[in-house]
């Protein structure tokens, strides 16, 4: 009975620490999702200051995922690889289910980069000021230079 007690006991702390280690990686995307879908207007105004982008590219990137935080990957992958939004759902398609490394790494991003780090960690769309502006430290990156 011991040995029973011991083993659900080790299990419990190894699934408990699990589960706190997943939830620093991409942990924003919780509250992201929430305030996205409590104010979905603000969200895609959010995302087309952002990103620079009109609303049929908004739709059609919020129509191939399930919540607005893995549409915003979408369009940050595509902006840190400098590859159109078009092949990072193509990528996303391929690739659903095995985790954003897994895409970013698809894309030429290293998962182990100071950038994807920094992402894992926090997004831009919302800073704790209420702003939906980048903080200028990526402005500009991922657009096709002008001709």
């Amino acid at each position: 009975m011991k040995l029973i007690f011991r083993f659900g006991l080790v299990l419990w702390m190894i699934l408990a620490g699990s589960a706190a280690l997943a939830s620093g990686d991409f942990g924003w995307m919780r509250d992201f999702n929430m305030r996205a879908e409590t104010d979905p207007m603000n969200f895609r105004e959010r995302l087309e200051a952002r990103f620079g982008i009109g609303e049929l590219e908004i739709s059609d990137v919020l129509k191939h995922v399930e919540d607005p935080a893995d549409g915003y990957m979408l369009l940050r992958l595509g902006e840190m690889a400098h590859q159109p939004i078009e092949q990072v759902i193509e990528h996303y398609d391929a690739h659903k289910g095995k985790g954003w490394g897994v895409l970013a790494k698809s894309l030429g991003i290293k998962p182990g980069s100071k950038e994807f780090h920094d992402l894992k960690q926090h997004q831009d769309l919302y800073d704790e000021n209420g702003g939906g502006k980048s903080k200028g430290k990526d402005k500009g990156k991922g657009k096709k230079p002008k001709s």
